[in-house]
């Protein structure tokens, strides 16, 4: 029998408890101890225990600080899930099997920290903290994503010997610093947000010294016409605050004055408190430079608290922008614009260490979005770390920032229970105290998929009165009740994946009361993303739409080891390549680490690999999002636009472009008109084109004409383009004494395919497809395998006639090919007829296979990265080439992808230019792949697939649009394969 006393931390259970929500925590404050701290980070000794109430055994393992156990080779996995909670209690319960880490480490504290209070700092654990001092308790904490503070003062003294024995090195005071981490709580149920479920410390650790008279908050308003108010809160360990204390500051070198008027109105008012100061002081920046996500503008601000000597007690330091955020009618506006929202959600993540990340990973993500006219971040669903913020002040981003709360299993119930009201309260509310001088931030958001109650609503009030810059609040939740209700808790409305229609209609009701932003409108799982030109083209054209965001930033595949299917951990650096992992490893998803209930692929849904490869995707966004626009053009010339909202052309360069159909290619230096934002000009047309020349197009390459702090001097910013010239009609003469050769099944002969050009209905299905029902209709009507049954077989000199119908379960297709002999190759022309029944098919086209060996496609049209009809503004019309292995784009899951959308020619060639030409009649979608369709549709990572010798060619006379239904809508109809005649040509000739 033990007879230890029990630990009163787990006496308490806090991890079903939830009503505590903290003990020992200090209140959350925005001034920023990161300068100066001792950082705490490293190996760390470390325990899993199976519950939190199990006793730590004697033998210890090493954990790396800040990091997730379930990536650093432990039996606890990462597990994913979306919706449904890993367990099956009901909240607040939890499993009695609860994994629970147990971190250690000893502390050295300098001798000159005697007499100032001592302070540590955990930025962030999931999902209960209990903090431990030389076996004496400390405090707890939840919210897996916000910093805990404890003051270790009491429990902690400089040159003291540790309980462990371990003797202090001169002139430093050691102690043992336990922090024990439980995974599952009732927090859980409110955290059960869209990724993996991990355990561990997933920020820094930090400890630090301050004066007992600091300064307990900053609260900064800095508006656009260059008013500065800045709020100071002062605290003093002892109690209370000394006489003759008193707070200044400056900005950038120029003093800031005390608000005089502000300590009178506080005296008449009887606010004077014994032990809290509060000071305001103020300042008029003249000719203010303001702040928006185009122009980036930051200034100094330090705030310093005095004694009555005038020595310095605490100072803080804050980079501030001047910017006013508000809502007028239906509009939401910066510095009194209305500013396009051009949004991605961004979880913290890396496919290494999970939760954690570094600053460089940050900075790296913020680069690659602004690169690719990204302009907001929503930071789904929760806090992110706070150099995030810092970030986006420095570059540029309009930030949502959520509250880490979702309780999507248990929506409804937990809204309004009042057991959780206070961690509602609590989670919203250090949120805002710690973000709320960022100047990035302009909207706060509730939390995420929780249905809508009283928590909220108690929330929601929070934020209003405390908030100096009165920024506008969001939730979803609120939203979906009524867009134009203005008695709910969101100021914008914000819905999940709206139809675009649905959009419009209440745009143009006469009802609208709110900004209509989409918090989530376009799912980028896999290959996606379709019509996303459209909903933009729709938004810029239509009063009261202003954007939304973009789901999700990341793929989150974990790379993992194929041979025993762990995570790689950090020890997988540089084992990946262009969104590729290495051999014997793989990029996991739900279920790859043998758990049971999973929900797949569904993680894979960013707008770039786990890597942070770009994913085709984010081309169209860069185009959609272009800072300068051809408009049209005129015989006089080209029309340009400037689409920003503060900024002119003068930080880009320009370069014209001409592409001619025979292959010809121009290129002449652009002046870049000087245009404020929404004016246009007419520039005279750079070239004069041939008259021989056919199908003409003028791209105009924009690049940065200096460093930007997020792009290098020449980086591409957009490729706007616009069409010169039409093409000519194509013309054949047919030659009657050269043979055409089919087979005894009315096939092709001809010695550059391995397989005869026949009917393709079916694609690999894409995660949309999949998921939005469409590929198990496909596979109902049989139009991955159907039969095909030769009707007739007519030769003529120089040409033969073929007639087979392809038999279906949802009907008989019947597919005609006629094949003649022209000069300089082979003319074959198609047609199939669709059976009413088959109303939405994948594609209507031919497939053939070439022989081994022709491995360089180049081609005339969009390009040069993958495209499809629903999704191809981001690929300019032009002439392109690229090794065939490199056509294709490795999805998490292996699908349809690799397409190029309006080729007009292609060649296919061997390294000593032999191959084969193929000219289409009208533009079509073509691709070519190493894989048949059956291969792609069959495999679930791609080092299942075995590519083939020979190229896969399919070209298409109909493709079915991406859309984006695995979370959202459709494509539109007018990217659907209807039944009826469908009808192409093209010629093949030998290189």
């Amino acid at each position: 029998m033990n007879d230890a006393p029990l630990d009163p931390l787990i006496a308490l259970r806090p991890w079903e408890a939830p009503e505590v929500t903290s003990w020992g925590r200090l209140p959350m404050n925005a001034v920023d101890r990161r300068a100066g701290a001792v950082s705490l980070d490293g190996d760390w000794r470390f325990q899993l225990l199976p519950a939190p109430d199990a006793p730590p055994g004697e033998v210890w393992s090493s954990a790396y600080v800040p990091g997730v156990w379930t990536m650093q080779g432990t039996d606890d996995l990462p597990r994913y899930l979306n919706i449904r909670m890993p367990f099956a209690e009901f909240p607040p319960q939890v499993p009695a099997a609860n994994p629970t880490g147990v971190y250690e480490r000893a502390v050295d504290v300098p001798a000159e920290w005697a007499g100032r209070r001592i302070v540590l700092q955990v930025g962030a654990a999931e999902s209960v903290l209990l903090v431990h001092v030389d076996g004496r308790p400390v405090g707890i904490s939840k919210d897996s994503h916000l910093a805990a503070e404890f003051d270790l003062t009491p429990v902690l003294r400089p040159g003291e010997r540790s309980e462990m024995g371990v003797p202090p090195a001169e002139g430093w005071g050691r102690a043992t610093l336990r922090l024990t981490v439980v995974k599952w709580s009732d927090a859980s149920h409110i955290e059960d947000q869209d990724h993996w479920w991990h355990g561990g410390i997933t920020r820094s650790v930090l400890l630090y010294a301050r004066d007992p008279l600091h300064l307990a908050d900053v609260a900064v308003r800095a508006r656009r016409d260059g008013d500065l108010r800045v709020d100071c809160r002062v605290r003093d360990t002892g109690g209370a605050l000394p006489e003759g204390w008193y707070v200044s500051g400056e900005l950038d070198g120029h003093l800031l004055t005390q608000d005089t008027e502000f300590d009178r109105a506080n005296a008449e008012d009887e606010r004077v408190s014994d032990f809290l100061g509060e000071a305001r002081l103020r300042t008029a920046v003249p000719d203010v430079r303001t702040w928006s996500a185009e122009t980036p503008e930051l200034y100094g601000l330090t705030v310093r608290l005095h004694r009555a000597d005038g020595t310095v007690a605490d100072t803080s330091h804050h980079r501030i922008g001047f910017r006013d955020v508000e809502i007028s009618g239906r509009d939401l506006l910066v510095n009194g614009e209305r500013v396009f929202i051009r949004g991605v959600n961004r979880h913290d993540f890396h496919p290494l260490t999970g939760r954690t990340v570094s600053y460089d990973d940050m900075r790296a993500d913020l680069v690659l979005l602004k690169r690719f006219g990204f302009n907001a971040i929503r930071t789904a669903h929760y806090p992110n770390d706070p150099s995030l913020y810092d970030l986006a002040d420095e570059l540029g981003f309009y930030v949502v920032d959520e509250a880490d709360l979702e309780s999507h299993d248990h929506a409804h119930e937990i809204a309004g229970d009042p057991r959780y009201l206070g961690a509602f309260v609590d989670r919203v509310a250090r949120m805002v105290l710690r973000d709320k001088n960022h100047p990035s931030v302009i909207i706060w958001s509730l939390g995420n998929e929780s249905d809508y109650g009283a928590n909220h609503d108690a929330a929601a009030g929070w934020v209003r009165r405390h908030d100096p810059a009165r920024r506008p609040v969001q939730y979803e939740g609120a939203a979906k009740l009524g867009w134009a209700d203005p008695d709910l808790a969101s100021d914008i409305a914000c819905p999940m994946y709206a139809p675009l229609q649905e959009c419009l209609a209440h745009a143009m009701s006469g009802t609208q009361t709110k900004p209509l932003i989409q918090c989530e409108y376009s799912h980028a799982m896999g290959n996606s993303n379709g019509t996303l030109a459209d909903h933009w083209e729709a938004i810029e054209a239509t009063p009261g739409l202003q954007g939304g965001f973009i789901w999700e930033f990341w793929d989150h595949g974990i790379l993992q080891r194929v041979n025993d299917g762990r995570p790689a951990g950090r020890g997988g650096a540089g084992l990946y390549d262009n969104g590729v992992a290495a051999p014997g490893h793989r990029w996991a998803y739900g279920g790859d680490f043998g758990e049971s209930d999973h929900d797949g692929a569904f993680i894979a849904d960013g707008v770039v690999f786990p890597d942070r490869t770009p994913k085709p995707v984010m081309f169209e966004h860069r185009e959609i999002a272009a800072p300068v626009r051809i408009e049209c053009y005129r015989h006089e010339g080209i029309v340009l636009g400037n689409h920003q909202h503060f900024r002119g052309l003068d930080w880009l360069s320009g370069e014209w472009e001409l592409s001619l159909a025979d292959g010809g290619t121009l290129t002449a230096p652009a002046e870049l008109p000087d245009l404020r934002p929404g004016e246009t000009a007419a520039v005279p047309l750079p070239f004069e084109l041939p008259e021989d020349g056919g199908e003409a197009w003028l791209t105009l390459r924009v690049t940065t004409a200096g460093d930007e702090a997020w792009a290098p001097r020449g980086t591409v910013v957009c490729l706007p383009q616009v069409r010169l010239r039409a093409a000519e009609p194509v013309r054949h003469t047919p030659v009657t004494n050269r043979p055409v050769e089919v087979d005894e099944d009315g096939l092709l002969v001809h010695p550059l395919l391995a397989a005869a050009p026949t009917l393709s209905l079916w694609r690999a299905p894409t995660d949309n497809d999949e998921l939005g029902g469409m590929a198990g209709r496909w596979r109902d009507w049989g139009l991955d395998a159907p039969t095909r049954k030769v009707v007739a077989v007519r030769r003529d000199p120089g040409r033969v006639a073929v007639v087979a119908d392809h038999l279906c379960p949802g009907g008989t297709v019947r597919h005609e090919q006629v094949f003649t002999a022209v000069e300089g190759g082979l003319l074959v022309e198609e047609s199939a007829e669709l059976p009413e029944a088959l109303d939405d098919v994948a594609r209507v086209g031919s497939v053939f296979e070439t022989v081994a060996g022709l491995n360089l496609l180049e081609w005339f049209g969009q390009g040069p990265w993958e495209s499809y009809p629903d999704r191809g503004a981001g690929a300019p019309v032009g002439h392109h080439g690229l090794p065939v292995d490199e056509l294709f784009t490795p999805y998490l899951r292996p699908q349809e992808s690799g397409g190029r959308h309006g080729v007009r020619r292609f060649t296919l060639s061997a390294p000593d230019a032999t191959g084969l030409a193929v000219r289409l009649d009208r533009p079509c979608q073509v691709s070519v792949t190493r894989h048949r369709a059956a291969d792609l549709a069959s495999a679930a990572h791609h080092d299942e697939l075995v590519p083939r010798a020979g190229c896969v060619v399919h070209l298409d006379a109909a493709h079915r649009g991406l859309g984006t239904a695995s979370c959202g809508p459709d494509t539109f109809a007018s990217y659907l394969v209807a039944a009826g005649v469908h009808r192409w040509s093209w010629t093949l000739r030998v290189l």
